[in-house]
This record gives structure tokens, sequence and C-alpha cells, in this order.
């Protein structure tokens, strides 16, 4: 089948603004999004600028919005976007990020927001028996937020940003929560003043479209909130 991939296409520096351009394509519908961007690089048009890695889901690298949606090109189906001869799908780059060209933006931001929240284990406490030991329930209250791979599809996806461009964001909260809920971390307290910023959990309106676009389908909002009820426990303590 033919469908048109209509990309939005910018170059900082040459182009007055964004454009969008059409590119008709042979496909399967069993193509991924990825495969027919790679085709009109190839066979097309050489100037188009995307990022990709490992194709396979994992790094995260070729997150943009897809017919509207955020998505990895490497995860989406041409089935899932095109169902019709001709059918156009729309390829942009995600939102709330600098464009440094076409599908490709500049993350620097998201991740000094991410570096903010301290993902790392915060424990000064003497090791017992050469290592931190947790049971399977207790790592259990956090495995789901292992899963993220950083492509930002939440962040771009999230409207607070349309009101707050300094809300620290969805993934950055996911990390928090990685990290606040790990029986071996005692990092809350050094953490607190980014997670209970204006700018840090409760800027959060549970909007869900961050879980809804999530490629590893990781409950964001759900932890988003337990972070929240995580802060207050902690000042009700302190007072």
């Amino acid at each position: 089948m033919t469908i048109v991939l209509r990309i939005t296409r910018f170059s900082p520096g040459i182009d007055h603004a964004p454009h969008e351009k059409d590119y008709p394509i042979d496909v399967e519908p069993t193509d991924r999004i990825l495969d027919a961007l790679m085709r009109v690089k190839s066979l097309q048009d050489g100037s188009l600028s995307f990022r990709k890695s490992c194709a396979h889901g994992v790094c995260g690298s070729d997150a943009m919005i897809i017919a509207g949606v955020e998505r990895l090109a490497c995860k989406t189906l041409v089935r899932d976007v095109a169902r019709e001869e001709n059918d156009i799908v729309t390829v942009a780059p995600l939102k709330y990020m600098p464009v440094q060209r076409d599908l490709m933006v500049d993350q620097r931001v998201f991740f000094e927001k991410f570096r903010s929240v301290k993902p790392f284990l915060i424990n000064d406490e003497p090791v017992q028996a050469k290592e931190r030991t947790q049971s399977a329930q207790e790592r259990a209250a956090f495995d789901d937020t292992t899963a993220c791979i950083l492509c930002a599809s939440c962040y771009s996806s999230c409207p607070i940003f349309e009101k707050n461009a300094m809300y620290i964001g969805p993934a950055a909260l996911v990390q928090a929560a990685r990290f606040v809920f790990d029986s071996r971390d005692r990092g809350l307290a050094q953490r607190l003043p980014v997670l209970d910023s204006p700018n840090g959990a409760a800027a959060c309106e549970n909007h869900f479209n961050c879980t809804r676009v999530c490629p590893r389908e990781i409950k964001v909002t759900k932890n988003i909130n337990a972070i929240k009820r995580a802060i207050a426990r902690h000042k009700e303590g302190s007072a």
C-alpha cells in the first residue's frame, strides 16, 4: 500500500517557520513508521533529520508525534495509524522543546529537570552484609517506574507546560518516585526543595495524558500522586 507521510520540516537559521512536506511511500501494514522514515531519507530526501538508535523500543530516541499522538516510531506500525490507500500520516517533533532540525528536538532542559530530582540512590547508612537487601514486595513498590526510557513522550503530551514552562514534568517525577519509594533510599528530604515547589508534583493536574502515551505503560499519573502523598506524610511527620 501507499501512504503519505506529512512531515513537519524546520531548519533553524534557514527556514522562517516550520512547514509540512508530503512524502508518498510504499509500505506494508506491518512496517514500522521508523522503517518508512528511513526509506524517505534513503530514497527521497537525504536532508530529513530524526533520531534513532536501538529501533526496538528500549532507547527512546525516536519519540515523535505520529498522527497527533506521542509515540515511538520504532513501535508504531503503519496499520496503527493508516488503514486506506493514500492515507495521510502526520509526523511532527515533540512539543515544549526547541527544534534542532525537523524531528530532532533539544532535550537539554528536559534532562536538567531530570537531574534536579537527584535520580540516584541516597543513603549514607553503613551497609550490612555487603549490600542493602530488600524483599520482593519492597521492590514491587517502585518496579513500575524502572521501565522509564526517558523518551520524553510524557513531557510533550503534558498540557501543564502551556501555562508553566518551569514545571519539572512527569518524566522527572517518575524518576523521583523510582527512588523515593525504594526501601533503601533516604533522600526524600534532599529532594523536597524540587518536589515540593510550585513547579514540582503539586503542579500536576491529573490530565493522564502522560499515562496514556507512555510506550512502557508506566502508571505515570499514579506515581505522581504517590509522590504528593509522600510529601504530605513527610510534612506531617516533621510538624
